[in-house]
This record gives C-alpha cells, structure tokens and sequence, in this order.
C-alpha cells in the first residue's frame, strides 16, 4: 500500500512549489521551471539573475523537521535512500555554482508560512538584481 502511494508522488508542480511559483509571479519575477540544462533540473531558474531555486520535500530530501522524519516501518530501505537523496542534492548545488549560478533551497515545512520564505527568496534574487543595474 506505501510503495503505491509513494510512486504517486509527483516530482514537478508540487504544491509547496506551486505556491512560491504563483507568489513570486505576482510580484514581478519570471523564470522557467525544470531546465534540463542545469544539474538538478531546479524548480525555478531565473536565467537573467542566473539563480536557480530548489523547492525541496521534508521527507524526501532528509531534512530536520518533523516532517522529514523517517517512517518506523523499513528503515533499512528509507534511510540508505533519503541519504542518497541528501547527498545528490549537495553535489547537485556545487555543480551549480561552479557553472557560475546562485543556487537556494526551500523546504516544504518553510512555504507553510510562504510570507517569510517569499521574502527569503526575493532577498536571495534581488541582491542579484542590484548588481546587474549598476
């Protein structure tokens, strides 16, 4: 039942996604989503500002919070798999910026109170903006 569940976890378009999406696009900000160009493919990428935003999932990414915790049930199947998550992730974000990029994470638990993490991000993309108007 879990393992059926589970695969129909999609990967793109998320809720926690859609709701910076929408809120960032009300405030002005373009992007594209999902550039097959980039490692990662990140969720947002803002070519002009050239800064990619990650939205991450609590559980599936490993993070500390109550809500990435692992189950209690097969723990020697989720926990080897959330780790290799967490360090894909890692190499992911240095590949990014050695191609020159900015790269943020926002975690899903962070976009239950999407007024803080919009400021996060809008601060994350307009110091890039800043230095492209000087």
């Amino acid at each position: 039942m879990r393992s059926k569940i589970m695969s129909s976890v999609g990967t793109r378009d998320t809720g926690p996604e859609l709701v910076l999406r929408k809120r960032l696009h009300r405030l002005g900000f373009r992007y594209t989503t999902h550039a097959p160009g980039l490692p990662g493919k990140p969720d947002l990428v803002f070519p002009r500002l050239k800064k990619v935003v990650f939205v991450h999932g609590c559980f599936w990414h490993g993070h500390a919070c109550r809500w990435g915790r692992l189950p209690k049930s097969r723990r020697g199947y989720w926990a080897p798999k959330i780790e290799n998550n967490h360090t894909r992730d890692l190499r992911v974000v240095r590949k990014i910026r050695r191609l020159g990029w900015g790269a943020m994470i926002v975690w899903q638990c962070q976009l239950r109170e999407p007024e803080a993490a919009v400021r996060r991000v809008v601060a994350f993309l307009e110091r890039q903006r800043r230095k492209l108007r000087r």
